[in-house]
């Protein structure tokens, strides 16, 4: 049994046309945790130990997009077409039913999934996420370029400025994360495209436009989770997420931004085990 990230193979299923790569760890028993991903993220932008916190308990299945790293096709540009892909993914390994851990834009598409395919869900965790129609999602283009630019002049990496907080914790929690995702050295999967990276954009961009979802609805239980600073998804989309889901339960981590699951990474683990294993 794998239960480290960084030794995980990278595995291939074919459906609807579309080959997916992705990586399956951790013990065959259970409910499985399907990991859906953030803006530009290939296999390789998860931090490990977050994947191997919960992998040492329960199946983890990571995979990469539609038309992003080593998955063929051509990217959609909706958030509605990225979750028919992910449910198409899912069914394609067997599944009937599993748990979602997402983060930012993976938690929009796993917020239409919870709503298309309700059956195929038994928990869900939304985290540096929002609503349909969310505040500031809107801006999210404009935040990334403006945040890719300072990386580009002061030669960091953008998510140093987007994920993480500009204090001496965030900065700290910033290069250890980047740090961690190094630690795979063979079988790294390939870069987004900048095609694809538009793509999920414009994606974005709609879902900051969109009416309201009636979350009513959902009765599924979740965990909504996110830093108090998240300059990309602002926190307090957290708050209405959690609100407006009836069965729902909000972390906030102080001091931390966009990437707040990664900076309190321990914290979370703790968590998210806590309440995939609830009765």
């Amino acid at each position: 049994m794998v239960t480290s990230y960084k030794n995980a193979s990278t595995r291939t299923v074919t459906a609807g046309g579309v080959t997916f790569a992705y990586r399956d760890l951790g013990p065959r028993t259970g409910v499985p945790v399907v990991f859906i991903t953030h803006l530009a993220a290939v296999l390789d932008n998860w931090d490990p130990r977050v994947v191997d916190g919960i992998a040492a308990r329960h199946r983890v299945i990571t995979f990469d997009n539609r038309g992003v790293g080593a998955t063929t096709g051509s990217t959609p540009k909706t958030i509605q077409e990225m979750a028919q892909d992910t449910v198409t993914f899912i069914r394609a390994l067997g599944l009937e039913r599993v748990d979602i851990l997402s983060f930012s834009m993976g938690g929009m598409i796993a917020q239409v999934i919870v709503q298309t395919d309700p059956q195929l869900v038994r928990r869900l965790i939304l985290t540096g996420t929002g609503p349909a129609g969310g505040e500031g999602i809107k801006n999210v283009t404009r935040v990334s370029h403006l945040d890719t630019l300072r990386a580009l002049f002061t030669l960091q990496d953008p998510k140093q400025f987007l994920f993480f907080t500009r204090t001496a914790n965030g900065r700290g929690a910033g290069k250890e994360f980047l740090a961690r995702l190094k630690e795979r050295t063979e079988g790294r999967d390939k870069a987004i495209s900048l095609t694809a990276y538009g793509a999920q954009l414009k994606a974005i961009h709609s879902w900051g436009l969109e009416q309201p979802h009636d979350l009513s609805r959902v009765h599924h239980p979740v965990l909504v989770a996110n830093g108090d600073s998240d300059r990309m998804v602002p926190t307090s989309n957290s708050a209405d997420l959690a609100r407006r889901l009836p069965n729902a339960e909000l972390v906030i981590y102080p001091d931390a931004g966009h990437g707040g699951i990664f900076q309190f990474h321990e914290q979370f683990v703790a968590q998210a085990l806590a309440f995939l294993e609830r009765p």
